[in-house]
């Protein structure tokens, strides 16, 4: 049984990066399973918190969280044709303290996808996440790519997917990741 952890870079209630990683997780294949994580919760990097108080509670969770699962997944939203600042703030709390970093990250499987409301999908926000995995240790899987444009039109109002092609894609990248972690 291959367990995947997917976090969606986004605050928001109604993310369009939420109701992608929920598709996600619906639409796995038989054999895997796809547990959602959350940055909710997670403060600003803080070297003066972390020696005061020490891992918060929301970044341990979700460090225990990875740390038992084959694989992340990573939705990202794109912000100003980069990651989002609070997505990368999770990622940097999470490789807290340095000596517990690679028991999360190193040689930890990763993918990466996004929804924008744009025409251009997540593709740059996907590119710049490559140099932090690569600093981590991590195995980004590079077999696929799925970066839903337009992304509003793909979701109702309750942020289920209706958008039948975009169902098949991540259907089909689900079941390509899930193999590759097979390997």
């Amino acid at each position: 049984m291959s367990k995947i952890v997917g976090v969606a870079g986004s605050l928001r209630s109604g993310s369009l990066n939420a109701a992608l990683l929920r598709a996600a997780a619906e639409l796995m294949p038989a054999g895997s399973a796809l547990e959602i994580g959350t940055i909710k919760g997670i403060p600003l990097y803080d070297a003066d918190l972390e020696q005061a108080e020490g891992i918060p509670p929301a970044v341990a969770l979700l460090k225990e969280q990875i740390a038992v699962a084959d694989a992340l997944l990573l939705v990202t939203p794109e912000y100003n044709n980069s990651m989002p600042g609070v997505f990368k703030n999770a990622l940097d709390w999470l490789s807290r303290p340095p000596a517990d970093s690679a028991r999360i990250f190193r040689g930890r499987r990763v993918a990466v996808i996004g929804a924008s409301p744009g025409g251009f999908g997540t593709v740059l926000s996907q590119n710049a996440w490559l140099p932090v995995l690569r600093t981590l240790g991590m195995q980004p899987w590079f077999g696929g790519r799925l970066m839903v444009s337009h992304a509003g039109k793909a979701f109702n109002e309750n942020g289920e997917l209706v958008d039948e092609q975009v169902r098949e894609q991540l259907r089909e990248f689900n079941r390509n990741f899930v193999e590759f972690l097979k390997n």
